[in-house]
């Protein structure tokens, strides 16, 4: 494993243990040259799973794009980094234990939106908001009536 500090090729492992989740083994490591300390995880590598966009075209899943939508959706919001890197987590685990490598998109984005129905209101209108992609304020104003109703 390469050092970010200084670049060299060997450390040690100082500390490892499980993720919250069990999904990785997180490893704290140190330099063997510069003596820096750096943390590294290790999860199993699976078959990769395509993502089927609305138009039909198939990507690689991405769990940081996941991620950074959700984060997006959060922003200024009182949540923890570890409960949004939790909730791509949960999604990703649901979207890979299906028996079918390829997930169309909309099925992410549903994912998603389900969590965030009962953690935060403001980043659920958010989200639904890119996801479901409103064309007008009528549109908009009848998910956020629905949203209170419930």
């Amino acid at each position: 494993m390469k050092c970010p500090f200084c670049g060299y090729e060997d450390s040690r492992v100082v500390d490892s243990r499980a993720t919250a989740s069990g999904s990785a083994i997180r490893r704290r490591r140190e330099c063997l040259k510069c003596q820096r300390r750096f943390t590294t995880y290790e999860t199993v590598e699976e078959a990769p799973l395509m993502v089927i966009k609305k138009d039909g075209r198939r990507e690689p899943f991405d769990r940081n794009k996941l991620l950074a939508g959700i984060m997006k959706a959060f922003q200024k919001r009182p949540i923890s980094a570890g409960a949004l890197e939790e909730i791509a987590s949960d999604v990703e685990r649901e979207l890979r234990a299906e028996l079918d490598r390829e997930v169309q998109s909309s099925a992410i984005g549903t994912a998603v939106l389900h969590r965030l129905l009962d953690l935060d209101k403001v980043a659920y209108v958010r989200f639904a908001s890119v996801y479901k992609e409103f064309q007008d304020i009528e549109t908009f104003i009848r998910e956020i009536d629905e949203l209170h109703n419930r």
